[in-house]
């Protein structure tokens, strides 16, 4: 079944919003109201919105920011190992990455673990990760940044590096849903 994007009136826009503030932590700030919902309660910016620079590390230490994935659509999931519903939607994470990672597209597993990139490699062992490469972010610069108040939350970044929408919370990102919401978000079709 294909996912077709909600147009919303903005009084009931309001109420969407207010209740997906209500099923957990959001970093969405006052007067922010998303121009659609999409699959899973994914909130859709209208327009989209600039992001800070955000620096970051792969596995081998070296640093990254935002930048560096220029012209790729990005998922980006800030996640922990410790959280529980974090562990749960990494597989789905893994197999989105898996179906649709490329040089149009690619799953940023963001680990703001305070012990490191040596818990995320354990993490992953343990789990089967496969299709996903490591990321830390070594201080919680990242959450700040970014607005993030807790973990699990995802954001996806357009190929010219604006938010184009966010989910708080888990998800199951290989859904037929979420997959099609990420291709068009890849062919840059409106939602």
């Amino acid at each position: 079944m294909r996912q077709q994007r909600i147009s919303v009136p903005r009084g009931i826009a309001v109420v969407i919003f207010a209740l997906a503030i209500l099923q957990g932590p959001t970093s969405v700030a006052a007067g922010d109201v998303p121009e659609s919902v999409g699959p899973q309660g994914f909130l859709i910016w209208e327009p989209p919105r600039n992001l800070p620079e955000l620096a970051f590390e792969d596995k081998d230490g070296n640093p990254l920011t935002l930048a560096d994935f220029q012209s790729k659509v990005i998922l980006l999931n800030i996640w922990a190992t410790w959280c529980a519903p974090c562990r749960e939607e990494m597989p789905t994470l893994d197999s989105l990455q898996a179906q649709l990672g490329g040089e149009q597209f690619e799953v940023i597993a963001l680990s703001v673990d305070h012990a490191g990139i040596r818990v995320v490699e354990k993490f992953y062992q343990e789990t089967g990760v496969q299709h996903l490469r490591k990321y830390i972010g070594p201080s919680t610069l990242a959450t700040s940044k970014l607005g993030i108040e807790g973990v699990p939350t995802t954001l996806l970044i357009d190929h010219d590096g604006r938010e184009i929408g966010r989910l708080v919370g888990a998800a199951e990102w290989d859904s037929s849903a979420m997959v099609d919401l990420m291709t068009r978000a890849i062919d840059g079709v409106p939602d």
